[in-house]
């Protein structure tokens, strides 16, 4: 297992990702990393690894890191180190990637070097979510940031995204999919969700069901669906109100843990997103995330179609740049 981890990314790099970084070579003996960054950032990482850690881990270097502030579109540069991370992963040469970096550069690095899947129009993020105790597996929200912007094609793609997603993630076999909006009866919400719902109604995801729209209540208790679908913008939202309330309500949740990572679907390989403001063991369960999907080869189960065929969805020039405009959320 061979995981490339940008060092460059995040709010606290690379104090945190080293960090991040070590606890998982600590607690996976058949994990190695690729670490990516510039030659701080590797100084740092030697300074902190010790001898029986050194031979799992090697060092890659970037001449930039891409800074918060910057245009998205600046992940697709080859000399940043979430370029590098993501053109190891196009080699071959790693099984996934990890960053804490800013999502818009990350989305725009996936697409422009790895490609879409097939059909996937606009990658998404899932978020994999505790749910109340009475749930007895997990729940999947997605977009919670890979873009702002969404149509309704967007949204039913995201659906079966989703889905997929929860088989072979969280192991639901027969998922039921809600529309988040303002309310639970059919034409309520704004123009995207009611023509999604439409859409949904119209044609739901394969192997699924589909419940109409949810409110966010629903979301938290996780007893109506098992995927909830949004826009990036909303998601990202969503998801950051409910991270703070399991953190100020602790022992209302479940005691297990789940990522504080997402996984970003709609792209040829395996790449997870951890928050900006990711200390070490966020970092850390970001790689054990991608770990899991790897083992599970939840993107093969998401993209059947074999890598290295003609048509990867491959994205360039103006509509990679139109993706990067509008992924400018963070998670």
């Amino acid at each position: 297992m061979r995981i490339a981890v940008d060092l460059l990314g995040g709010d606290h790099a690379p104090a945190v990702v080293v960090d991040g970084a070590l606890r998982s070579c600590g607690t996976d003996p058949d994990l190695h990393l690729v670490l990516v960054g510039d030659h701080p950032a590797a100084d740092e990482v030697m300074r902190r690894v010790d001898d029986a850690m050194r031979d799992r881990i090697e060092l890659r270097y970037a001449a930039r890191a891409v800074a918060m502030c910057d245009a998205a579109i600046a992940g697709a540069d080859p000399r940043t180190s979430i370029a590098v991370c993501m053109a190891e992963l196009a080699a071959g040469r790693v099984d996934a990637v990890v960053s804490a970096g800013q999502t818009g550069a990350t989305v725009a690095a996936a697409v422009t070097t790895t490609g879409r899947t097939p059909g996937i129009r606009r990658p998404a993020l899932a978020a994999i979510l505790p749910g109340l105790p009475e749930r007895t597996y997990p729940t999947v929200l997605l977009d919670v940031g890979a873009g702002v912007q969404a149509t309704p094609s967007d949204l039913v793609q995201h659906a079966t995204l989703g889905v997929a997603y929860a088989r072979r993630a969280a192991e639901v076999v027969m998922p039921r999919v809600g529309l988040v909006s303002v309310g639970a009866e059919a034409g309520k919400g704004d123009p995207l969700r009611r023509l999604t719902d439409s859409a949904l109604r119209d044609r739901p995801p394969a192997g699924a069901t589909y419940v109409g729209p949810v409110e966010g209540n629903d979301v938290v208790a996780g007893t109506r669906a098992d995927v909830f679908v949004t826009d990036g913008f909303t998601g990202n939202v969503l998801l950051k109100g409910i991270e703070a309330a399991v953190a100020v309500g602790a022992g209302a949740y479940p005691p297990a843990a789940v990522p504080r990572a997402a996984a970003l679907l709609g792209v040829a390989g395996t790449v997870v997103v951890c928050h900006g403001a990711a200390d070490g063991a966020d970092l850390a369960s970001g790689i054990a995330l991608a770990v899991q999907l790897v083992r599970r080869d939840v993107v093969a189960g998401i993209n059947p179609e074999p890598a290295g065929s003609s048509d990867r969805g491959r994205g360039h020039g103006r509509d990679t740049a139109q993706l990067a405009r509008s992924a400018e959320v963070g998670t």
